[in-house]
């Protein structure tokens, strides 16, 4: 073995601290400019900042689907006064109106541009009644003719303004005998139909959405949630005397959070007063969506339920199941949901498979302290903090473009066009789950049924699987129709002429033996 000098062994050792250095610079600069993606850790709740979930539930990094473009501040929109704890957002036409909860008044903003908002009046005051200003006002929506319709929640009414700010009509309490007299009418939030009837969630009551007809005449009370109760409680209850049953919790539906209502004309509905185990086991829906019957009708053929996190780490300070405080819908159908607890956002497809999910809790941009409101423009999301008095924007960055792309294209019948989408998701994310899906259905639209087959069962989708081997049996019989037939016949007929064979030779055989 040959020997090495001091002087040799020091520039080894040189060229061996610069090797070193020059692997660390690179993978400094490697991190400095690759984007940040936490792993997700179930049991601690550790999740990267967009993500989704496979088959088998397991958290999986996605790319980002949205970016933030800007935050909108009260500095930012230039307001004399600042926003005071606001609760409520409402998309007209590029108005977004703002409502200023603390400040008893509402913001009409106009976009200008993705990344502007010009003021264009501060609403605090009306014409038609001694009593012409609001008081915690909590929710405002707009009808086609420009009418305001408004939650004044600390004033008891929902009011009914003209373009002009002029009153038209107060809908008041609505006068029900199973509601408790001692109950105090507070209009939380509120949603227009076409034809400018009104369904009101209110504090307290908790039999449904107040609906309310067009001339202010109170119908009833739509779609109120299923009642969830434990059997052990409800057997006891029975057998428990007055004054034990007076201590015990009554099982009575849920409160709705928010509401949303869409281009067709329904309305969905989030709470979060849920538990986990009724969410898991399906004896409770954090959303609803709800016909002009009052019945559910929302579609849950995804793997997981339509709830937000399935893994419920308390990582944070932060426990328990998400937390809808709001939704809204695109339309193509997909829904998005706003997390309070966790400062999440998550989308659902019209099947109820989860698109994305993003967002956490924290002061830098594209995170929240407090999120309660939600709304959309286009594809771009604008979502309310009431503890930073801010409204951050969101838009879709490539990925989330190339998504959207690919379910339009299929909305709108090119489901060529709609596979080649796809494709270019699966590129950027191998892991998406619904590219497969949806590369599946394109092939499945476009009668291409094995390979469609194909990419279901990559996914584990059963039920398009089923559907597509339907069609495939169905097209591979009628493509052998003719081989089946001979082969049928051939199974029926040559038993039959062996059998006539051997009864002939038998009987030649046995004429034989008696003519001799």
């Amino acid at each position: 073995m040959k020997k090495l000098h001091i002087g040799q062994l020091n520039t080894v050792y040189r060229k061996l601290v610069k090797s070193a250095c020059g692997f660390l610079a690179g993978v400094v600069s490697v991190l400095a400019f690759t984007p940040v993606c936490a792993y997700a850790d179930p049991a601690t709740g550790d999740i990267s900042y967009t993500y989704n979930l496979d088959y088998w539930g397991d958290v999986q990094d996605s790319p980002d689907f949205y970016s933030v473009s800007r935050v909108f501040t009260s500095s930012e929109l230039g307001l004399d006064v600042k926003m005071k704890t606001p609760e409520g957002l409402f998309m007209y036409g590029d108005l977004l109106y703002v409502c200023d909860t603390g400040n008893n008044r509402i913001i009409e903003l106009k976009r200008i541009s993705p990344e502007k908002f010009d003021v264009v009046r501060i609403i605090d005051s009306f014409n038609g009644d001694a009593n012409n200003t609001f008081s915690s006002p909590s929710d405002i929506a707009v009808s086609e003719a420009g009418n305001f319709f408004i939650a004044d929640r600390g004033n008891g009414r929902i009011l009914k303004l003209d373009p002009e700010l002029n009153l038209i009509m107060t809908f008041d309490r609505p006068v029900d005998n199973t509601l408790a007299a001692d109950i105090t009418f507070q209009p939380n939030k509120i949603v227009i139909d076409t034809a400018e009837r009104v369904y009101c969630i209110a504090t307290g009551i908790n039999k449904g959405l107040i609906k309310y007809e067009p001339d202010g005449t109170f119908s009833g009370f739509v779609g109120a949630t299923k009642v969830t109760y434990d059997f052990m409680d409800y057997l006891w209850k029975k057998f428990a005397t007055q004054a034990q049953r007076a201590q015990m919790e009554n099982f009575v539906p849920t409160e709705y959070d928010n509401i949303y209502m869409d281009h067709e004309g329904f309305v969905y509905a989030c709470t979060g007063a849920v538990t986990r185990d009724d969410l898991r086991n399906g004896d409770a829906d954090a959303v609803r969506k709800i016909n002009l019957m009052g019945d559910d009708i929302l579609v849950r053929n995804g793997e997981w339920g339509v709830y937000g996190d399935i893994h419920m780490g308390s990582a944070g300070g932060y426990e328990g199941p998400s937390y809808f405080s709001d939704v809204t819908v695109f339309e193509n159908d997909i829904f998005v949901c706003l997390d309070r607890n966790r400062g999440r956002l998550f989308a659902y497809d019209d099947q109820g498979h989860m698109v994305f999910a993003f967002g956490g809790n924290g002061n830098m941009d594209g995170f929240f302290r407090r999120p309660v409101a939600l709304e959309h423009y286009g594809h771009d999301l604008y979502v309310l903090d009431t503890l930073d008095c801010a409204i951050t924007e969101f838009v879709p960055t490539q990925f989330g473009t190339l998504v959207y792309e690919a379910i339009d294209k299929f909305d709108q019948g090119d489901y060529t066009g709609s596979g080649e989408s796809w494709n270019r998701v699966m590129q950027l994310d191998g892991n998406y789950d619904l590219a497969y899906i949806g590369i599946g259905r394109s092939y499945l639209r476009q009668e291409k049924y094995k390979e469609a087959m194909d990419y279901f069962e990559v996914k584990y989708d059963a039920e398009n699987y089923s559907k597509a081997f339907k069609q495939y049996r169905k097209e591979w019989v009628e493509e052998h129709i003719v081989i089946i037939v001979i082969v049928i016949l051939a199974l029926f007929l040559v038993p039959f002429v062996i059998s006539r064979v051997k009864s002939v030779k038998r009987e030649i055989d046995t004429a034989d033996i008696f003519n001799k």
